[in-house]
């Protein structure tokens, strides 16, 4: 499950990056809560894996969190919240 939410992470970052780019950050409105998904996944994923194992599910933890925060802050700038 691990490497599930490292792809999560992963696609959550592109669509962060994608949400960046002039007259496409709308796409943060669907990014934020795939990235939301995609934290809860990588909390299961951490929660049910073993001490050794640990990595995949962290770094998909940290890669969705980034994509909540920055794809946020994109919309506050934006003008999309608020």
């Amino acid at each position: 499950m691990g490497i599930v939410s490292l792809v999560w992470g992963i696609l959550a970052i592109i669509g962060m990056l994608i949400g960046f780019i002039p007259c496409l950050g709308a796409l943060n409105w669907l990014n934020i809560p795939f990235a939301g998904v995609g934290a809860i996944v990588s909390g299961i994923a951490l929660a049910t894996s073993k001490d050794t194992n640990r990595g995949a599910g962290l770094a998909g933890l940290v890669c969705c969190g980034i994509a909540l925060v920055f794809g946020a802050i994109r919309l506050l700038i934006g003008g999309g919240i608020l």
